[in-house]
């Protein structure tokens, strides 16, 4: 499956750097692209660009604080105050030097201390840094350091010219960015921690396989060693129950409606298997794991509301009112906005912005790691979550790929600050189902998707993802779906037509990545199950610790789809997840063979297009016949694509 887990696991990615096609047919991959050698290659080579692409985005945004320092200083501030303030709010800062020109550095206002095992080197690029800003210059150093323990040196200098701002800057993003990567885009094995079954296994037959290159994870899962997942026909009694405990030596019993997870002392998964056979059972499956489409690492209290809504909580942001009208050249502030944020010009949101922007009414669940919760892009757009891996505390993202994932469909837009997401109004509803590996149970996964469509969700994100396909996820999809949910999922990074769920779900809207040049993306799983494509590679978002990085994967591409759905149905209110889902199909780009594809579903998403026909066609749900044979054919090809795998 997703190759770390062998069983439902969720992987983000993103990038930045794009790659040549390398096909003969334009638009058209070739057998080549699906290349162990190629894909591996591609793979790396995106890692490498990503984590460069993370690099220039810290180094652009410490200029613009460092700037924003000199002008509250050269305003009047206490120089001491503001150091200490951004310090407290940029940790990353180790250090922060207010120097006047011709004044020794142990002389100036300082805050922090350089780590004693670089402080020769960072001294040598602190001179350096002061002599290039007392001439007039910026300066950044070259990277020093190893592992988690690198910086770099920065000098700015004032505006008057008679002062400079020196400071080294901690750059452990690069290490986490590295290991998320490698671990989303399937180029090391997953870490076993003592708590699941860390072979990789057949998805279909459960026998282990070995996986020592990138290609082997296809088709392969985790799951949890000692546990299965039962519903049966008719709820046991707590009789049977207590004589089922017994008989397998029960460790721990949950239940998720009318599904039950068994941890034993003992039996292994394939064991307890043939245990319940004798019982009335619908079915019986492992624990499987569930990874995100990428990776990284923090956690705090999730204020349970139980069966409240919170579609009706209010939250001011510093966006302009939903009606205001926008200048129709419009192009947001936002400081990463224009050099890195190549994807949303691509899939025409500038123009759509001019039509809808969203609004707070249309809550998008974001089903992942969780959110920076204090992150200043994000905070005001959030509502409260909930955590499933821990229960009482609340969603803190403790990997990362959930904070990148939302800051996609949701960083303020226009606000002086970091990246802009798709949307400027809706909000967000962070959902903890993964812990800090970046993988979480069916059961976790399962709940985190009920309790999301339970709490006002009317569009759900899942970057997440393996190749088991799971009874009991598939009834969690099945409730939100019947609830109205808007399901949007990646369809993996393994560059594998094996389905994967819950993409492959026909509940589900699947979606594939591609580049800024429309091409496939190297890594994006593929088949009939496909919906649409949208951008995945080196995708620059918010990160935690007030930081931003770039990432690729389909776990980058699915919340660009996620923010479109929820454009449309800010647009159109009345539209159910079935015409939402027809409307980005129909307004979708064609970029590959005319017609639906299984590289690229029906195309790039528009999102100009799509807010455009949801905001003409209010009454889509009447053309009912035509709809209806449309999805029929639609969900056909889904199961054809997950019953020829089998």
């Amino acid at each position: 499956m997703w190759r770390y887990l062998s069983s439902i696991s969720l992987v983000l990615g993103l990038g930045f750097v794009l790659f040549p096609h390398h096909s003969n047919n334009e638009n058209t991959p070739g057998p080549e692209v699906y290349s162990a050698k190629y894909e591996t290659e591609q793979k790396l080579s995106l890692l490498q660009q990503d984590v460069k692409l993370t690099d220039d985005l810290c180094r652009s945004q410490c200029s613009i604080d460092y700037s924003k320092m000199i002008s509250q200083i050269e305003s009047g501030e206490s120089a001491a105050k503001v150091l200490r303030d951004m310090k407290t709010q940029h940790e990353k800062m180790d250090v922060l030097i207010w120097s006047k020109n011709k004044q020794a550095l142990d002389q100036g206002i300082k805050v922090g201390e350089i780590p004693a095992t670089y402080k020769e080197q960072a001294s040598k690029y602190l001179a350096e840094a002061k002599a290039a800003a007392e001439s007039g210059k910026h300066y950044q150093s070259p990277k020093f350091g190893a592992a988690q323990q690198v910086f770099f040196v920065q000098g700015t200098p004032s505006t008057d010219g008679n002062s400079s701002l020196i400071g080294v800057i901690h750059q452990d993003i690069l290490h986490h960015v590295t290991d998320h990567q490698m671990k989303n885009l399937r180029l090391e094995p997953y870490p076993n921690e003592n708590r699941w079954k860390v072979e990789s296994v057949d998805t279909d037959t459960l026998k282990d396989k070995v996986v020592d290159h990138p290609e082997d994870n296809q088709g392969t899962s985790h799951y949890h060693q000692n546990e299965v997942v039962v519903k049966f026909k008719n709820d046991p009694t707590e009789a049977q129950l207590s004589q089922i405990k017994s008989e397998i030596k029960t460790n721990s019993m949950q239940k998720l409606g009318y599904t039950y997870v068994f941890r034993t002392e003992g039996m292994e998964a394939k064991a307890l298997m043939a245990y319940f056979k004798k019982w009335d059972v619908a079915y019986v499956e492992p624990h499987f794991l569930y990874l995100t489409n990428d990776y990284y690492d923090d956690q705090e209290a999730a204020d349970e509301k139980d069966s409240t809504d919170y579609a009706d909580s209010t939250d001011s942001t510093t966006s302009p009112d939903e009606t205001t009208s926008i200048a129709p050249n419009f192009k947001p502030n936002d400081n990463l906005y224009s050099r890195y944020q190549w994807n949303l010009p691509l899939i025409e949101t500038e123009q759509g912005w001019q039509l809808n922007r969203g609004t707070k009414d249309v809550v998008v669940a974001v089903v992942d790691t969780g959110v920076d919760l204090q992150h200043p892009d994000l905070k005001d757009k959030l509502l409260p979550g909930y955590n499933v891996i821990s229960g009482g505390d609340q969603p803190q993202d403790d990997v990362g790929h959930g904070t990148h994932v939302t800051g996609v469909i949701a960083a303020l837009v226009n606000n002086n600050l970091g990246v802009a997401g798709i949307s400027w109004y809706n909000k967000v509803l962070p959902v903890k189902v993964l812990d800090q590996t970046g993988a979480g149970s069916t059961y976790s996964v399962a709940q985190g998707i009920i309790w999301a469509a339970d709490h006002g969700a009317k569009v759900m994100n899942l970057s997440l993802g393996n190749y088991a396909d799971s009874g009991f996820l598939h009834d969690a999809i099945k409730y939100a779906y019947d609830k109205d949910v808007a399901l949007i999922a990646a369809s993996g990074n393994d560059n594998t037509e094996r389905p994967g769920y819950p993409a492959a779900y026909p509940e589900v809207f699947a979606v594939a990545a591609s580049d800024s040049e429309n091409n496939k993306a190297p890594f994006s799983n593929y088949g009939d199950y496909i919906d649409v494509t949208a951008p995945g590679v080196s995708i620059a978002s918010t990160y935690p610790n007030n930081q931003y990085a770039a990432l690729s994967g389909t776990s980058m591409a699915s919340p660009h789809v996620t923010a479109l759905a929820a454009l449309i149905r800010s647009t159109n209110p009345n539209l159910k997840n079935t015409e939402v889902y027809q409307i980005m199909r129909d307004t979708a780009q064609d970029i590959g063979t005319p017609g639906h594809d299984k590289y690229f579903g029906y195309g790039l998403i528009d999102v100009v297009k799509a807010v455009q026909k949801a905001e003409e066609q209010p009454n889509i749900g009447f053309d009912w016949p035509s709809r209806w044979f449309r999805q029929m054919n639609l969900v056909s090809k889904k199961y054809a694509g997950v019953a020829l795998h089998k």
